[in-house]
């Protein structure tokens, strides 16, 4: 720092020199111009520019003015884990290696920190799940520096929102918007504790909506639903549940992360939308767990392959991509349906569908429009609340060994299959050794990222297959470029459509 000053300080112990070497005449010769005509002088920029720029910081400061207040510092900590018995190898059990072991594979203490945000005058507070998840001790700073001690009411692993209790009274409210109303282009302000730097704002614009990154299911989430706003107002470690705001100071979002290689900002960042964060803390607030409602099927994004085998108009909505259950099973709909809207409100992808629901409750009616090869129609379904199906079901491939055996070949699609063995039955769960299943995909061929090893081939665009020479003969009909429908099984037992283009 000293140095930086140094070099800094250089030209100016310069310009003094030149000044004291200057006789009086030559002073009056070439008099410093008037500060009033400099004043004068033409401006740098157009006055209407600069009114605009004044008028865009004025904005920034009133929004920063309105939110920053209510705007919390969130300091956590755990205390070191000692590994349980149930953790020590058997080998090592009752001999004098045991405490050493407890000692070496214990978990050493942890603190971090990172923002929320005030939802109520007596201490309720939105804040990410992976802030608060494992920590024995909160601590929150409000922005006057008075600090508490918090209690964690609830956590939500599928969403990143968790809420947490100060003790405290007459406390600064952020004031909660409307994410749906938001649009690409829009300024946004992102605030919080970033790399414990204190109070921080930035700004950025609305870069894109509904973003799924895939992240949350690395976090033991059952049911993940990532809808995410993504802005450019830089977000740095620290952030983490801070609120990302409009011109008006209004929360439209809780910032949760960031895209980097290097794990600090490098232009994208992640928010939920508030409207679910709020219905997530009132759940969280009221009963300590969130109540998800669900239609009762799985869902996946429309591919253009799919827009084509489906009869879309375009390639937006939310695919079935399961053997429906509960609710939908009961409405009748069936695997391949395409969810195209809820309640008149259309749906672009399927964190659209999820968030759409999540605003309903469980027991609540909806009608979907639903579109079934070409044939649109709608149907009524009541919402019963989320379980877990999958909770106990095995996802493993087979292996190796299990699809050794010589393969046929489907040529342009791009994948490998072979008939189905006892040994490779078993693997898969299926009561007795028939159909075709694939054990190779071509990683550069459009099959792949849409199959996998262990997938069983039910149908093959509408035809039905379960020898290795009827999935010959219906690929064989498949021309350059055409798109190709797949009915399949996959290792976990349920089935699915899976829509490609052959090579050209």
């Amino acid at each position: 720092m000293n140095a930086t000053l140094r070099k800094l300080g250089m030209p100016a112990l310069l310009v003094a020199g030149t000044a004291t070497a200057m006789t009086a005449a030559d002073m009056v010769k070439d008099p410093l111009p008037d500060l009033g005509a400099q004043a004068a002088g033409p401006a740098v920029a157009p006055p209407g520019a600069i009114a605009s720029a004044e008028g865009l910081s004025g904005a920034f400061r009133a929004a920063t003015r309105a939110a920053l207040p209510a705007v919390v510092h969130v300091r956590v900590a755990s205390a070191a884990r000692a590994v349980s018995s149930q953790q020590v190898p058997p080998e090592f059990r009752g001999t004098p290696f045991e405490d050493m072991f407890r000692r070496q594979g214990g978990q050493a203490p942890r603190a971090g920190s990172g923002s929320g945000f005030i939802i109520s005058a007596d201490g309720y507070i939105i804040t990410n799940n992976h802030v608060v998840e494992g920590m024995d001790r909160v601590m929150v700073v409000l922005a006057d520096k008075r600090e508490f001690e918090a209690r964690v009411v609830g956590r939500d692993p599928n969403t990143d929102v968790a809420v947490l209790k100060v003790e405290a009274r007459g406390l600064p409210v952020a004031r909660l918007g409307d994410a749906d109303v938001l649009e690409i282009g829009d300024w946004v302000l992102a605030l919080g504790y970033p790399l414990d730097l204190g109070q921080t704002t930035t700004a950025g614009i609305v870069s894109a909506k509904g973003r799924s990154l895939g992240i949350m299911g690395r976090n033991g989430a059952e049911a993940p639903l990532e809808h995410f706003i993504q802005t450019d107002a830089a977000i740095n470690p620290g952030n983490s549940g801070g609120p990302l705001v409009d011109l008006q100071g209004r929360v439209i979002g809780v910032n949760s992360a960031i895209a980097s290689p290097t794990g600090f900002y490098s232009g994208y960042g992640f928010a939920v939308p508030v409207n679910l964060a709020r219905r997530v803390a009132e759940d969280l607030m009221r009963d300590g767990r969130v109540h998800r409602p669900m239609i009762g099927v799985e869902i996946r994004d429309v591919s253009p392959a799919d827009a084509e085998v489906f009869g879309l108009p375009s390639p937006d909505g939310a695919v079935v991509s399961a053997e429906p259950r509960g609710p939908a099973a009961a409405a009748g709909l069936k695997l391949g349906d395409v969810i195209v809207a809820v309640e008149g409100k259309a749906v672009k992808n399927a964190g659209d569908l999820m968030e759409t629901v999540m605003e309903r409750r469980p027991g609540d009616r909806v009608t979907l429009d639903v579109v079934r090869y070409g044939d649109r129609r709608r149907v009524a379904v009541r919402l019963e609340e989320f379980s877990n199906p999958r909770a106990a079901r095995s996802r493993a491939e087979p292996a190796a060994e299990d699809v050794a055996a010589p393969a046929e070949t489907t040529g342009r699609l791009g994948f490998r299959a072979e008939a189905v063995t006892p040994e490779i039955a078993r693997e898969l769960g299926m009561e007795r050794a028939a159909g075709v299943v694939i054990s190779e995909v071509d990683p550069a061929s459009p099959a792949a990222g849409v199959l996998g090893r262990g997938m069983v081939v039910r149908r093959f665009n509408g035809r039905q297959v379960g020898t290795v020479q009827e999935l010959r003969a219906a690929s064989e009909a498949v021309r350059a470029g055409q798109v190709v429908s797949l009915e399949v099984r996959l290792p976990d037992g349920r089935e699915t459509i899976v829509n490609f283009r052959a090579r050209s």
